[in-house]
């Protein structure tokens, strides 16, 4: 077997199975069935504490407010305080129960067999699915062109997309228009930029003239987040370097190989190169911007429309999911079940390092960074905004754009306010907020402005 054998060979294998204690990937996967189902009963505790989370969310929008407001007075204390004025209890009832019977039991949903779609696949083995009456077929794909098309044509009924895919299948960037939705983000942070061991010595971007990347896919914040942090050190990503388009799968040997320099990508692929001992970890995406999100939970509205029933369920697994993941003490126990063969197809402790944030960088030094990647479900329509901004800023789309309408036709955060009016609650009236990226404040109010001020782009 090679160093990076690709998980879509059929019978490539890693041992006996992922934590060592099976003698195959079967009976590991009907022990953590077993163990899934005593999470699946305490599931009505972890609602409870999505709600809460998006109650906390609501009343302090601003990261810093918030994170002041639980440090002073504590995350339990927090809850108390908001069940005093919120009825805590009737929007978990509201969320708990169907609002009708399921339209199909049956789905496929496709995913990249990344650590971005940690909540979409460990929904499978630890029960989240099962639990709202559904059968999911989880299926491992090769590429986010595949995704893209089995999506478009009904093959799959839901997907892993990258954050700007809905958006560009939504505008018909490099594919027929078809409205799309992502009403929920499967992760913020979880990529790195990685470089040839042989590059060890060049850590300066302004360097890097003639290098070779690779990124996902065209339309990905990989592609868009290399290209600021290049522009903002000088280098013309377009005239300085190339930037070419690489399965996650076939990035580490396509660095073994030296094809390309280093790549931009999700996680476990930066790690994995280190672990091979082909690259190294130059520095995390959420160095660039923190709080970035990455991949989502996108359907067609057409489904969204025709299976209400089943897309509420649907969305109930993964928010349930993403909750639980958020939780820094079940990250292990979520490597075990992403890891085999059938998922990620990696070992163990490669994913373990990237979901915990305690991981070796391959120049000799452990790093430990918790917030390496986080699962934040909150679909901000202001991470819409910024997405354009950079599709335009690169000319993938030109003319005047409703940056505004798109981002809330898409990017579902209307979903949630749903759940909060069905409860007699008057929602959050903020969807958006401001962030910055490399130091630069972004107002989502004003994109073109935004746009203007970078000396290098092609719009």
């Amino acid at each position: 077997m090679g160093l990076f054998d690709s998980p879509f060979r059929p019978g490539t294998a890693l041992g006996r199975c992922a934590c060592g204690k099976h003698v195959s990937d079967a009976e590991h996967d009907a022990a953590l069935r077993l163990e899934a189902r005593a999470v699946a009963e305490d599931s009505d505790a972890r609602v409870t504490r999505v709600v809460e989370s998006a109650l906390v969310r609501a009343i302090f929008p601003q990261d810093r407010s918030r994170r002041a407001f639980l440090k002073a007075v504590g995350t339990t204390t927090a809850a108390a305080a908001i069940a005093q004025f919120l009825p805590v209890g009737m929007l978990s009832e509201v969320l708990a129960q169907g609002t009708g019977p399921l339209e199909k039991t049956d789905l496929n949903v496709g995913f990249i067999p990344i650590t971005c779609a940690t909540p979409i696949i460990m929904a499978h083995p630890m029960g989240f699915y099962e639990r709202q009456g559904l059968n999911v077929n989880v299926v491992k794909t090769a590429g986010w062109a595949v995704i893209r098309d089995l999506t478009m044509n009904g093959e799959y009924d839901a997907a892993h997309m990258l954050a700007p895919m809905p958006i560009a299948i939504t505008m018909g960037a490099g594919a027929n228009a078809v409205p799309y939705t992502m009403p929920a983000v499967e992760n913020i942070n979880g990529q790195a930029i990685t470089l040839a061991m042989k590059h060890r010595d060049r850590r300066d971007p302004a360097d890097w003239k003639g290098f070779r990347f690779a990124v996902p896919f065209d339309y990905s914040m990989h592609n868009y987040l290399l290209r600021y942090y290049l522009a903002e050190a000088g280098i013309d990503p377009d005239a300085d370097v190339s930037i070419r388009a690489v399965p996650p799968p076939e990035m580490v040997a396509n660095l073994r190989a030296d094809n390309i320099d280093g790549f931009l990508a999700p996680d476990p692929v930066n790690q994995r190169a280190v672990y091979d001992g082909v690259g190294f970890i130059h520095m995390l995406s959420k160095e660039i911007w923190d709080g970035h999100p990455c991949c989502g939970f996108a359907a067609s509205r057409a489904f969204v429309e025709g299976s209400p029933n089943t897309y509420a369920a649907l969305l109930r697994a993964i928010m349930e999911a993403t909750a639980y993941a958020t939780d820094p003490e079940h990250r292990a126990e979520i490597a075990t079940a992403i890891a085999p063969q059938e998922y990620l197809n990696q070992p163990e402790t490669v994913v373990n390092q990237v979901l915990t944030g305690t991981y070796a960088d391959g120049l000799g030094t452990v790093q430990r960074d918790p917030n390496r990647i986080d699962f934040e479900p909150f679909p901000w329509e202001s991470f819409a905004v910024w997405i354009m901004t950079q599709m335009k800023r690169w000319g993938q789309v030109q003319g005047d754009i409703d940056y505004a309408g798109i981002a809330s036709e898409v990017y579902l955060a209307t979903d949630a306010r749903r759940l909060m009016e069905e409860a007699g609650l008057t929602p959050p009236a903020e969807t958006t907020k401001t962030f910055s990226v490399m130091g630069k404040a972004f107002d989502p109010a004003d994109p073109e402005g935004y746009l203007a001020s970078f000396p290098i782009k092609r719009s």
